[in-house]
């Protein structure tokens, strides 16, 4: 299915200038007109209160505030628009370890460095086509991290919203 991209505000968060114009490029081969950039997470945060973009693509290594820190601030500050903003997080680091720390952090995708352009427009598709609904507990603020259901599961039920 093809989308019409050109209305979507995304926001771009990456501080290597290589990875930053290849990005961007991609990005715009897909279609994407609105593509705010920034450099580090102070700035991504900055933008993100003035802009509020439609989808957030951030890097999790950068200076002082990274892609994780970010995530955090975006989630959780009174100052952020939008707390349910989807948010592509990517890194070269992708140990389950990294892995489970970004979800338990409330990332919407992500996405392993080096990816191809297919991998990046599967994460999009993936955030428009099967968006997760948000869990908001003592512990945790962000996209449900269960992506399946398990038909064979006969145990009780975590969530009074949990069908059997």
């Amino acid at each position: 299915m093809t989308y019409k991209l050109e209305t979507v505000k995304i926001l771009l968060v990456e501080d290597m200038e290589p990875m930053l114009i290849l990005t961007r490029s991609i990005l715009d081969i897909f279609g994407f007109k609105n593509i705010l950039v920034a450099r580090s997470g102070e700035e991504a945060f900055k933008i993100c209160v003035k802009e509020n973009p439609d989808l957030i693509l951030t890097d999790w290594i950068m200076g002082s505030m990274g892609g994780m820190e970010l995530i955090e601030k975006i989630r959780k500050d009174p100052k952020s628009p939008n707390p349910y903003v989807p948010i592509i997080l990517m890194t070269g680091y992708t140990n389950r370890a990294r892995v489970e720390h970004a979800r338990d952090e409330g990332i919407t995708e992500f996405l392993a460095k080096p990816y191809t352009s297919k991998d990046l427009y599967n994460r999009i598709v993936q955030i428009i086509e099967k968006p997760r609904q948000f869990v908001r507990n003592k512990e945790f603020f962000g996209p449900d991290r269960r992506r399946r259901s398990d038909a064979d599961y006969e145990g009780e039920t975590k969530r009074g919203s949990d069908k059997k």
